[in-house]
């Protein structure tokens, strides 16, 4: 029990040293010696944990998607109509990505880059049962009759789509996004595209 709670540990503690590297360095200088170097844990010990630096990227990936859709998930299981979760869901992805900077510039800028090739599998798996409760809430909105019927990848992006260019816009600096008139404007602009 306590070998597993230092591992536990340990784990978090790479994890949490990693996303400050990359928000501190950005992806230039994420590497397995910066990481090392800023948690005070063993490179060993990190192969130990991930398999590889590769595995480590993998992990906070999925760490941070976490928190994203926690996040969303939260906010949309509390509201009672289609409209209100669906506003509700893209106000909490661009409040998540102004709250959390450093996980939302990990999850946008990683998505596109190698050391995640090797652990999609692994990713896909994560983000499906991360997205199920909110794929769930959409498709009974969706047989009330409340959301238009589409099929549910497409509900995906009709949501996603523009909330994640919203924030990716806003985390690049060099395009003037306003993050406080995206909250204003985008939730209902969302809403439109999916109701009846």
């Amino acid at each position: 029990m306590v070998k597993q709670q230092r591992g536990a540990a340990t784990v978090d503690q790479l994890l949490t040293a990693a996303l400050r590297v990359y928000g501190e360095s950005g992806q230039q200088g994420f590497t397995v010696q910066a990481v090392t170097a800023a948690s005070g844990v063993s490179l060993g010990s990190l192969y130990h944990h991930f398999g590889s630096f590769d595995g480590l990227a993998a992990a906070l990936y999925i760490r941070c998607m976490g928190g994203l859709f926690e996040a969303m998930t939260t906010a949309v299981v509390r509201c009672r109509t289609a409209r209100t979760g669906v506003r509700a869901l893209v106000k909490a992805y661009l409040e998540y990505t102004r709250d959390h900077r450093d996980a939302a510039l990990f999850l946008h800028a990683s998505a596109y880059s190698g050391y995640l090739a090797g652990h999609a599998s692994e990713i896909r798996a994560a983000k499906e049962t991360q997205l199920g409760p909110l794929m769930a809430w959409v498709g009974a909105r969706m047989a009330k009759g409340e959301i238009r019927p589409m099929p549910g990848p497409v509900a995906e992006v009709m949501v996603m789509g523009p909330t994640e260019e919203a924030a990716k816009r806003w985390l690049a600096s060099t395009y003037d996004m306003d993050l406080d008139l995206a909250v204003k404007h985008l939730p209902d602009a969302v809403w439109r595209s999916l109701q009846p």
